[in-house]
């Protein structure tokens, strides 16, 4: 069905005047699928996806549902992380593309040499990375848990943490750790201007600052709230403060709307004057087009080797457990 196996998507015109809202409805109903979306996918997937939450949430959820298909709707380690956790699912993602520059900072030949160059140490990795650095790992974290599964370790435990440098030095001054860090970040958190959020802040002077942990440190310094996406979003709705500049992927603002559509949200913009918001490339790269034709044809599809699979889910189930075990 794919004019070329680079595209990593299925190239198929939609038929003209078919409402997409409808088509995926009874698609999803017709194949058993459920739709599991990001925080940081546009506002029409959002809308129309079973689910929507942080990676966290989404491992979650994959994990619990019965569906005989599940598409992600955000990029391609979620995806990944969906069939490593379910491997007798169908696990479809609306573009293959939809890559992350965190996972990709991390390569895992690169990291494997890492962990043998530095022994006698428990591997913590971001679940921003690759199936093959998961099965390096020894426990997986979400910007949710991250600091409550550290916390959890024998405090002169030697950890190493990866890929994001900025998340593992916050944990670090959380926690007092001095956890060896990889370095690998997120472009999108790594663009956020603080100059131009203290312009905003002139701006909006009521407004609270809310930024995520994968942001550096100049940005969390200012900010009045630091927390994972899921955790932003619940701090907003239970905030008395009326304005927030948002310090993480656009995408959220539009859940955040929906919660408390009295409330004003701001983006924080990035470096690039040319822009007003900070947007993720790669999860835009999915579309409602491109959603329907993924449901319809059920493709592109997720695989992972079984040899990698297999080593990979134990530190997954073990992030899942503990944060069970913690309420997280």
């Amino acid at each position: 069905m794919l004019k070329n196996e680079s595209i990593g998507y299925l190239d198929v015109s939609v038929p003209a005047g078919i409402s997409l809202e409808k088509e995926i409805d009874a698609l999803r109903k017709e194949k058993n699928a459920v739709i599991l979306a990001h925080y940081y996918q546009t506002g029409a997937i959002q809308d129309i996806a079973d689910f929507v939450g942080d990676s966290l949430a989404l491992a979650q959820w994959a994990e619990k549902t019965t569906a005989d298909v599940l598409v992600m709707c955000g990029v391609h380690f979620m995806g990944e992380t969906a069939k490593i956790l379910c491997p007798d699912k169908k696990v479809l993602v609306p573009d293959l593309n939809a890559g992350c520059s965190l996972a990709d900072s991390c390569q895992a030949c690169d990291f494997e040499k890492f962990i043998r160059e530095h022994p006698g140490h428990t591997v913590i990795s971001y679940v921003n990375t690759s199936a093959a650095v998961k099965a390096l790992t020894d426990i997986v974290v979400t910007s949710t848990n991250a600091r409550q599964i550290v916390e959890s370790l024998p405090a002169d435990e030697k950890i190493i943490f990866g890929p994001d440098r900025n998340l593992g030095n916050y944990i670090n001054s959380l926690t007092g750790r001095n956890m060896l860090l990889w370095d690998g970040a997120c472009h999108v958190h790594e663009e956020f201007s603080l100059e131009k959020i203290l312009e905003l802040k002139k701006h909006y002077p009521e407004a609270a600052v809310v930024a995520h942990p994968e942001c550096r440190k100049p940005v969390l310094t200012v900010a009045d709230f630091v927390g994972s996406t899921a955790a932003l979003l619940n701090y907003t709705v239970k905030s008395e403060k009326k304005q927030f500049i948002v310090a993480t992927e656009s995408g959220v603002i539009h859940e955040m709307s929906k919660r408390s559509p009295e409330k004003t949200f701001i983006p924080a913009p990035p470096n690039d004057s040319t822009c007003a918001c900070n947007e993720c490339s790669f999860m835009r790269l999915n579309t409602m087009q491109k959603l329907y034709n993924c449901l319809k044809y059920e493709i592109p599809e997720i695989y992972v080797d079984e040899a990698i699979r297999q080593k990979a889910v134990k530190p997954i189930r073990r992030m899942l457990e503990i944060s069970e075990k913690l309420n997280l």
